[in-house]
């Protein structure tokens, strides 16, 4: 053995494997799980800045996380071995670092940060232009490291403030969400957009619309936004009372206050979460009262907002990596008469999981060293590289004071099954409060213990934290752990929450966070060539593309079905599966059947034991009304639940079908299927000196698709200019490829065809035509579509070109007398903008832009 761990820390990684090599390693891995595989693939393997992959399967990646946390150990008392570790990390078994951590341990090639999410802004910023910009550009420096980002907006002045420059008055809060909201969007990392949360207190004035903001299609597409609500506010809304608004927020003298109806605003918020899944809340005061770091407040470790997910409340410039137990794994007997929860073992692994993300703070001291290295490094000057050099040691010294950690946990609604007990019922839900309690006792244990052989956390004040109900609330559960705190201090300020985990439990093969099964048996759907033999069509989308469906069964369900002697190979009727459901644990169990009710007051039990949050969503069927979602959210502020969120099915578009007896599935809002033949408008116009035609398939008189591209050259429509309308025909070559043909009379009422519309135009524009379409059949409405294009942030000149015909071309059809979105008139400044035939008219002084 002592042979093997000599050559797994000097193991040479510089073999590389191609994507399939990988693919296939992983696949045998994950005993064919497929979408397990190419997670792993695409988000974990070690690759380097140029897509190169240097693990073929995520066993070589835990021997790598052990190699690296063991040479942080090594430098402590009682290190752990590198097999002990990897015994804790292989197969997703026991302990699974998240996200950043999972990636970046040990991972030389790229320069980027272990934390999972951060929170910016200076400790009572101000709202200068000066001070936004700051933000702003340490927002974008986060994410381009793949950081998940928070900052709070209650520092911005409401609009219509007097300010001290050209403007004369503040534009308030929501410009600048957009600018953060654009920000995000423009920041690639690694294929994905960044992660951003915006909040608000309830107390700005400018929090009704903010509240209001993404309502608006198009706007604020790049942030999720919370509001802050203290209980002074929640107390109004149940007693019916009027609420105070001041700026600045929290001051004792503030500058501007207004009295508003809470109860008004409140089925706003409960309007807008009912429609839309958003704003999410944040119970502030319970928040801050209930947070350990807050103890430290004076040094710097005030609160001020949340990660994207909401489980990390952070004050500004400290981040935190994140790392789960799964707790399926500590089910001994699962699904039988005989299953028990070993909390023996589970209290062990929780102290070794609190010393391993210890060690991780150390590797992400020396990732920042490396960043800061780069930065200092970098060609520009040092005026330019100032904010974010000092983003990072801002950063490092928080990380070094603070030594915050995030242990959780995945796999509840598996635990909960294997265990024989209904997710939701009220023994389900205090069996779940208890292992947690175990959790919070055993990871501050684990944090003492490290103090006493590495020191405490350098701010670590007992006297600081005697008041706080959280630090009281384990000392009654355990005075030893009082007296040995009290003595040796805490290595991390704070150690716990409860995150998504949502890529984690898909190698888990568990259920996500703390949240109950999705379903036990659901449909996915795979794309198929229709004129293979071999596939089976089974649905048919509106653009004439075939799938087949396949059943899919959670992978824990199957283990039930294992231990209770059912076949698991056999093709089940839909009837058999009800059957099958109806027998298992998973029974009345799925995100949309639990009690919401229990839910919310089993989130406030469990979060009693969690000193920072959790992210748990309440689902809810579509036909469910505003009012209950406004009791379910009362019901979590008395609760003591720290945030809440919930998601009405239908409010957005999902992934996975539902397996019901429906004839044909519903998407809320999804078009019909698209006719065999559509009337068609022909638009032509004038980009520069490039001519330019336009085909715009219509149903009832509306646009339902678009083709357009040059007019005039050799790779151009010709059409005579008398040809005003037409139809688009759909067709099929012989490859079962769709075609659209464009057909028109001539002069002399002959039919005319000229085939292939798509493939007349440039490729490019075809590509962006059908995003385009798509948005179009989805009835969104047209000022909102010619939005969303003029947005689209594109290099080539020639597609800028083409952009602005589309929105020239789709002008037409915004119907006259629609006001504006956004803009105001260039003669005279008023906002009263409106659409007539296509052209901007200001109702005010008359004066129009058309074009």
């Amino acid at each position: 053995m002592a042979v093997k761990e000599i050559d797994l820390k000097t193991k040479n990684v510089s073999k590389t494997y191609t994507y399939d090599e990988a693919f296939k390693a992983s696949l045998e891995y994950f005993q064919g799980d497929e979408l397990a595989a190419r997670v792993w693939v695409n988000k974990y393997a070690l690759k380097d800045s140029d897509g190169n992959i240097y693990e073929s399967n995520p066993d070589e990646m835990h021997w790598r996380l052990a190699r690296e946390i063991a040479r942080v150990e090594e430098k402590y008392a009682n290190p752990m071995t590198v097999t002990k570790l990897y015994d804790l990390l292989k197969n997703f078994k026991y302990i699974v670092p998240q996200g950043g951590p999972m990636s970046g341990i040990g991972n030389t090639y790229q320069i980027a940060s272990l934390s999972n999410c951060f929170v910016i802004g200076d400790d009572g910023p101000s709202d200068s232009y000066g001070g936004i910009m700051k933000v702003d550009q340490e927002q974008v420096q986060l994410m381009k490291r793949r950081g998940g980002v928070g900052h709070d907006l209650s520092h911005i002045r409401p609009k219509g403030s007097p300010v001290k420059n050209s403007a004369l008055t503040s534009t308030g809060i929501v410009p600048f969400m957009e600018r953060f909201s654009n920000s995000t969007r423009e920041v690639a990392q690694d294929g994905r957009r960044g992660a951003l949360m915006l909040s608000v207190s309830i107390k700005h004035p400018d929090s009704e619309s903010f509240i209001d903001a993404k309502m608006e299609q198009g706007k604020v597409t790049g942030a999720n936004v919370s509001v802050k609500i203290d209980d002074e506010f929640m107390q109004a809304v149940v007693d019916g009372e009027k609420y105070t608004q001041s700026y600045p927020v929290g001051a004792k003298e503030p500058k501007y206050t207004k009295d508003i109806d809470a109860a008004a605003l409140w089925s706003k918020i409960v309007h807008n979460a009912w429609k839309s899944a958003e704003p999410g809340i944040l119970f502030w005061d319970t928040i801050i009262k209930e947070s350990v770091p807050d103890c430290y407040a004076d040094l710097g470790y005030r609160t001020v907002s949340t990660n994207p997910c909401g489980e990390i409340p952070l004050c500004p410039y400290d981040s935190c990596r994140l790392i789960a137990l799964n707790l399926y794994s500590y089910v001994e007997n699962p699904f039988t008469p005989k299953a028990k929860f070993n909390f023996k073992l589970f209290r062990e692994h929780v102290g070794y999981a609190q010393r391993i993300m210890d060690d991780i703070i150390d590797l992400e001291l020396e990732k920042i060293d490396g960043i800061l290295e780069k930065v200092i490094a970098d060609p520009e000057s040092d005026t330019v590289k100032r904010v974010e050099r000092e983003l990072w040691e801002n950063i490092h010294k928080k990380a070094e004071e603070g030594r915050r950690t995030g242990v959780g946990i995945t796999a509840e609604g598996d635990m909960l099954a294997a265990l024989n007990l209904q997710y939701g019922s009220d023994v389900a839900v205090d069996f779940s409060i208890e292992v947690h309690k175990n959790l919070a006792l055993a990871a501050y244990g684990s944090s003492v213990e490290l103090a006493k052989e590495r020191g405490a956390f350098p701010i670590f004040e007992a006297a600081k934290e005697a008041n706080n109900p959280f630090i009281n609330r384990l000392f009654e559960a355990d005075p030893k752990l009082a007296e040995n705190m009290k003595k040796y201090g805490r290595r991390n300020i704070a150690a716990l929450t409860i995150a998504p985990t949502g890529t984690t439990s898909l190698m888990t093969q568990t259920t996500s966070g703390i949240e109950p099964v999705f379903l036990p048996v659901y449909k996915r759907r795979r794309k198929v060539n229709p004129n293979d033999p071999e596939t089976r069509v089974d649905f048919v989308d509106e653009v004439g593309d075939s799938w087949e469906e396949y059943t899919v069964f959670h992978h824990k369900f199957v283990t039930w079905m294992e231990a209770n002697g059912y076949e698991t190979a056999k093709n089940y009727t839909q009837e058999e599966l009800d059957e099958l459901v109806a027998k298992s644990p998973y029974y009345g169990a799925t995100s949309n059947d639990v009690d919401w009710v229990s839910k919310v007051r089993m989130q406030g039990g469990v979060q009693k034991w969690v000193d920072h949050s959790i992210s748990v969503t309440i689902n809810l069927p579509n036909d469910v009304s505003e009012e209950l979602v406004g009791k379910l959210y009362v019901e979590a502020w008395k609760s003591g639940c720290k945030g809440v969120t919930v998601y009405r099915d239908g409010s957005r578009a999902g992934v996975l079908v539902a397996n019901d007896k429906k004839d044909e599935v519903k998407t809320t809002g999804f078009p019909k299927k698209r006719p065999d033949e559509l009337d068609a408008d022909v638009v032509r116009f004038q980009n520069n000196k490039e001519k330019w035609i336009a085909f715009v398939g219509l149903i009832d008189g509306k646009p339902y698709e678009i083709f357009t591209g040059l007019s005039d050259d050799e790779d151009g429509i010709l059409l005579p200019k008398s040809v005003l309308t037409g139809k688009i025909i759909k067709n099929r070559e012989e490859d079962g490829t769709s075609r659209y043909d464009f057909q028109f009379t001539n002069k002399r009422g002959y039919k005319t065809t000229i085939e292939g519309l798509s493939h007349k135009f440039d490729k490019e524009f075809w590509n962006y035509a059908k995003l385009i379409s798509g948005v179009l059949r989805h009835q969104m409405p047209i000022e909102g579509v010619i939005e969303l294009v003029a947005g689209l942030q594109l290099d080539s000149e020639s597609i800028n070109t083409w952009k602005n015909g589309v929105e020239r071309a789709l002008k037409k059809y915004i119907p006259n007398g629609t006001k504006a979105k956004k803009g105001n008139c260039e003669n005279c400044g008023s906002d009263e903008l409106i659409y007539q035939e296509g052209c901007l008219i200001c109702k005010s002084c008359g004066s129009s832009k058309c074009g």
